[in-house]
Order: C-alpha cells, then sequence, then structure tokens
C-alpha cells in the first residue's frame, strides 16, 4: 500500500471493502436488531418498510416480528434524526441523535422557504411549548396544525404542524412502521420522544437548544466516532453529508490524536480508527441487496466507493426516492423491486408493505435492472493495487449480472428475501440484461 499525502493511499476497492465490513454486508452478523440498529446508528425509514429489507442483509437471522416487537415495546422508535429525516433508532439514542439536528432544522424555520414565510411572525418557542403539551398524546399532523391554529388562527395549520416536527424531537408511533401495516389506523400519528419514552435528559435539552457549547462539542464527537465506526474511512465533509451538519471539523479534530489517516484515491484526507475492519481491496465479497433508501448508499460526500461509474441520479430520483440496489463486488450493479400479487400490495414498486399471511399462496415477482455508467460496457471507477481513478480492465458490476454465477446469486438472495417477508410466496426472479 502506497504512501500519499496523508498516509497510506486507499483505492476505491479498499474503501468498498472497508464498507461492506462496517455494514456487515461482506458476512451476515450474528447479532439483535437492538445491537445491529445501534451499531449503524440509525437506519433511514421515511419509508416505513425500508428498514426490513436493510436488516435482513445484514443479520444472519431476520424476521419481521423481530424488529415489529421492538417497535412496540419501545425499545426502538421512529423519529426525525440524521438529515432531518425519519430513521429508526435505538430509544436510548432517540434523544441525542435528535437534539443534534435541531438547531439546523430550527434554523430553517427562519430561512427563505415557504415555511419560513408562515412562520415569520410566530414566537418559535412559544410553537415548540404549546406543542410539546398537545403531544402529550399522539396526534395526526393534520389534528396537530388544527389545535395549534387555535393559538395562531391566521397562519396555515400545516406550517405550524411542520414547524412542531422541526422543534420538537418527535416519533411516530406504531401501528404505523410494522411491517404490513396498512389501511385504517395507520395514518401517521405523532407524540414526543418524551412522552413516549418516558425520559427525558438536560443534557440533550442543552445540545438541543445550543445554550451548551461544551455539551454540543462532547455529542458531537459521540457522533462522529459512531459514525466512523460504521461508515468510515471517511472525510469530514462524508461525515457532514450523513448526519446533515455542518462545521463537524472541530469534532474530528478533538478525535484526531485517536485516529489514524489515509489518502483517498481523490488525494482527500481520510480518517478512521485505528482498529475499524479494513480488509484488502481484493477480497472477495458475496453479491449484496440492499434495501430502499438504504443509508450505504447516502452516506458519504463522495459515492464512488459504492456507486462507482453510475450517477447518482440513477440511484436516487429527483424527488428523493432512493432505489433498493444489488451489488457485486462491491458495486451497484442494479436496481430491484418486489411486487406482491395481492390486492392489498401498494401500486409503485417497493420492497414490500403487504402482510405476510395475505401472500400465502401468492406470487412475488422481483425485477432486477442493470445500472451503469456513461461508459456504458466500461468497468467502473479506478480498483485494484493502483486506485487512482483509471479505468479497470475488468467487467462493470452491471455486466457481470450476465454471469450465470452471479445471477444465480442475485436469484438466491431474492427467494431468500421473499421467504423472510412473505412467508409461503413463490418468488418470480427476472434479472434483465
Amino acid at each position: 500500500m502506497a504512501d500519499g499525502r496523508y498516509g497510506p493511499r486507499l483505492s476505491h476497492d479498499d474503501l468498498s471493502r472497508a464498507l461492506l465490513a462496517r455494514q456487515h454486508l461482506d458476512a451476515p452478523r450474528e447479532a439483535s436488531v437492538l445491537d445491529e440498529v445501534r451499531h449503524l446508528v440509525g437506519l433511514q425509514s421515511q419509508v416505513p418498510s425500508s428498514p426490513y429489507p436493510a436488516l435482513w442483509s445484514r443479520l444472519a437471522a431476520f424476521a419481521p416480528d423481530d424488529l415489529g416487537s421492538l417497535l412496540t415495546d419501545r425499545e426502538i422508535v421512529r423519529v426525525g434524526a440524521l438529515r432531518g429525516t425519519v430513521h429508526l433508532v435505538a430509544a436510548d439514542d432517540a434523544l441525542g441523535l435528535t437534539a443534534l439536528v435541531r438547531p439546523t432544522l430550527a434554523a430553517y424555520l427562519r430561512a427563505k422557504n415557504q415555511h419560513g414565510a408562515a412562520l415569520a411572525d410566530v414566537d418559535l418557542d412559544a410553537l415548540e411549548e404549546v406543542a410539546r403539551d398537545l403531544l402529550d398524546e399522539p396526534l395526526t399532523s393534520v389534528e396537530l396544525g388544527r389545535r395549534l391554529a387555535e393559538r395562531w388562527p391566521d397562519v396555515d395549520p400545516k406550517h405550524l404542524a411542520y414547524g412542531a416536527r422541526c422543534l420538537l424531537p418527535l416519533v411516530q408511533v406504531p401501528p404505523r412502521g410494522l411491517w404490513g401495516a396498512n389501511g385504517p389506523g395507520t395514518t401517521t400519528t405523532w407524540t414526543t420522544a418524551q412522552a413516549w419514552l418516558g425520559r427525558s435528559d438536560p443534557v440533550h435539552d442543552a445540545v438541543a437548544h445550543d445554550t451548551d457549547p461544551a455539551a454540543v462539542l462532547a455529542a458531537r464527537v459521540g457522533l462522529v466516532r459512531r459514525y466512523l465506526a460504521a461508515f468510515g474511512p471517511a472525510s469530514v465533509a462524508d461525515a457532514q453529508r450523513w448526519a446533515g451538519l455542518t462545521r463537524l471539523k472541530a469534532a474530528f479534530d478533538v478525535l484526531r490524536p485517536e485516529l489514524v489517516t489515509f489518502t483517498g484515491p481523490d488525494d482527500k484526507e481520510l480518517l478512521d480508527l485505528p482498529d475499524a475492519p479494513r480488509p484488502p481491496g481484493d477480497v472477495p465479497v458475496p453479491v449484496v441487496l440492499a434495501g430502499d433508501f438504504d443509508n450505504l448508499v447516502l452516506s458519504h460526500d463522495d459515492r464512488t466507493r459504492v456507486l462507482g461509474d453510475v450517477p447518482v441520479k440513477s440511484v436516487v430520483s429527483v424527488n428523493g426516492q432512493v432505489a433498493a440496489t444489488v451489488l457485486v463486488d462491491g458495486r451497484v450493479a442494479g436496481a430491484w423491486t418486489a411486487r406482491p400479487t395481492t390486492p392489498s400490495a401498494p401500486s409503485r414498486a417497493t420492497t414490500g408493505a403487504t402482510p405476510p399471511d395475505e401472500a400465502a399462496d401468492d406470487v412475488v415477482h422481483v425485477e432486477v435492472r442493470p445500472l451503469r455508467g456513461p461508459a456504458g460496457d466500461a468497468a467502473g471507477r479506478g480498483t485494484g493495487a493502483r486506485g487512482l481513478g483509471d479505468t479497470d480492465v475488468r467487467r462493470s458490476p452491471a455486466d457481470r449480472l450476465r454471469e450465470p454465477g452471479v445471477r444465480d446469486a442475485v436469484v438466491a438472495r431474492a427467494e431468500d428475501w421473499v421467504r423472510c417477508a412473505w412467508p409461503g410466496a413463490r418468488a418470480s426472479v427476472v434479472v434483465h440484461d
């Protein structure tokens, strides 16, 4: 491993292998759902079904009820956290993660946007206080907005409800988020994390309101350490992209004496925990089926370690939808969807939200479509020992989907997901050329 400006040089393949190892996608992990959620810090969950394939792809043993029981027992919650989006997090992380992002969300309410304009004459401290009292009991966004409008009748209720969601750590209560939950009773319903979990913390409150600089820095240092454990090696910009925060350099600087540094493929500095796994870039890795909205493809400013030459827009749509992806040799090779044939199945392509008992004796159609970079059949971005961004002679991940062994592995993983998600259903898997 040749040295660069900041230390040993890591290739794109080195970074890919490290990420798969940290994400437990190189080999199934023998761990509980709760332990895995804690390790990953959070799993994006704006689509309630998304964490289910994410956990299935990482754990040696997983069933949807394993997560569902933790949600109903309040050991895991769905709450607005990283990047201001709904994430599935361990209950003991909920207050700390929401506290870190609250200052950014509160600032957004005073910026030049539709919500800022609507709330310009609203005292945000008063809005927070009134909403907190109302949300001691679960309310839908419509109900919350309507009741807040009794205090601020000249403001559109939807903006008041949005403001409350930015200012308070709000949990989406079950049955929302349970596997297969749909229909009456599953409307998004909110309550505060404090009310749902029966706990509060003055330190987290100080971080949330940015009143204790030392506490804020300590919380950010802890967040960066956990990010590196699950997503490193990484740059400051990578961590900021994942968290949706700015000015994380100060936290990296606090940690720097205990970190190791590397030179990335683009000659930028990457930092990491010294004992974290960093397998060589030529270590074989299995085919991976990652779920939609998986943080695997959302957690770095430089996403080439996962996407290779595949454009971001091929995976993340203009309206923010994130495709479920197939990884071959550690890189995105395609996108996949699963469509149950039951009448209650959602119309859009999804990794699934149909109750398992309704899927019995039915077929789940799984489709895999290749994703290629602008070079078409050319191989992915710089790999192997060179790792300098030059083109490799190997076939691209998308083209490798045509190989019988790779195709068989994709089909086997898809069939396993169907067995997990829809017991009794038959998988019909099509891998397109």
